[in-house]
């Protein structure tokens, strides 16, 4: 099974850069990804979102490894889970730690939505 280390490692190769370089870019220091490699850490919540929103992939993905990682659908009704967007949900079936994921999920997405509103046209 593949951890969030190797999934990053993937995305860093697909890409064409270093490590120090993604190291550089996202501000981690080369020590704390060795430790995410040797499993002594994982990237805090906030890190994955920013690791997430740098290679365009989902958190699922990124964490979990569901999915494609070129997935990612913003704006989608699949993302919302109050009775008012989608119905079908059943959010009061979930777990307290799937709830939590949902709601870093949906800070992740408002986060992206930012970043490409900041970016300047073409």
């Amino acid at each position: 099974m593949q951890s969030i280390y190797d999934r990053i490692e993937l995305l860093i190769s697909k890409k064409g850069i270093t490590k120090k370089a993604f190291c550089e870019q996202l501000g981690i220091s080369t020590g704390n990804l060795g430790d995410w490699k040797r499993g002594k850490s994982t990237p805090g919540t906030h890190k994955l979102i920013e690791i997430g929103a740098f290679f365009g992939v989902s958190l699922d993905w990124l964490i979990l490894g569901k999915n494609s990682p070129s997935i990612l659908r913003e704006g989608s009704e699949d993302y919302f889970f109050e009775q008012i967007r989608q119905s079908d949900c059943h959010f009061d079936k979930l777990e307290p730690r799937e709830k939590e994921f949902i709601k870093e999920y949906l800070a992740f997405s408002e986060y992206r939505r930012r970043k490409q509103d900041e970016q300047p046209p073409e």
